[in-house]
């Protein structure tokens, strides 16, 4: 089966890098967006509801917070690589910070998008996609935001 990133990449006719080359601050641009879509794709999923409370929903999970809070609950299941990839992005020097957020919460935040960046561009959305869902289930069992992420 063609990767997701393949298929897109070869549609546009550019030629695949290595994730390796890319520094953590790219990284977790690209794990931010993948994070979201997959938070989005999941809300979405469950059926159609106002924007503004998909989006309510949506922000909850994915604010600075809730990643450092869901990074903290994965480090145990991340092997070698994903940790040495997360601690490259935690140690990273943003040149902005989020709003609402402590810059510890935000290193985190940045550590875990970079991990998401990373498993997405080296073609292993797959182990992404076990992070995240494992991630949610811990985070939501421990927190009481109010979103239910599956039925």
């Amino acid at each position: 089966m063609e990767e997701i990133l393949d298929f897109l990449l070869k549609s546009f006719d550019i030629e695949k890098k290595e994730a390796r080359e890319f520094s953590p601050l790219v990284l977790a641009y690209v794990g931010d967006a993948v994070y979201e879509l997959i938070i989005r794709s999941i809300l979405v999923s469950r059926g159609n509801r106002p924007v503004n409370k998909l989006n309510k929903d949506a922000t909850s999970l994915v604010k600075a917070g809730a990643q450092a809070d869901i990074i903290k609950l994965l480090k145990p299941e991340l092997n070698e690589e994903e940790f040495v990839i997360f601690k490259r992005g935690r140690n990273s020097s943003p040149h902005t910070m989020a709003k609402n957020a402590s810059m510890s919460d935000y290193k985190y935040a940045t550590g875990f998008e970079s991990l998401i960046g990373f498993l997405y561009l080296d073609n292993q959305f797959e182990r992404a996609l076990e992070l995240v869902r494992l991630g949610l289930d811990r985070y939501l069992e421990n927190e009481d935001i109010g979103v239910k992420i599956y039925e």
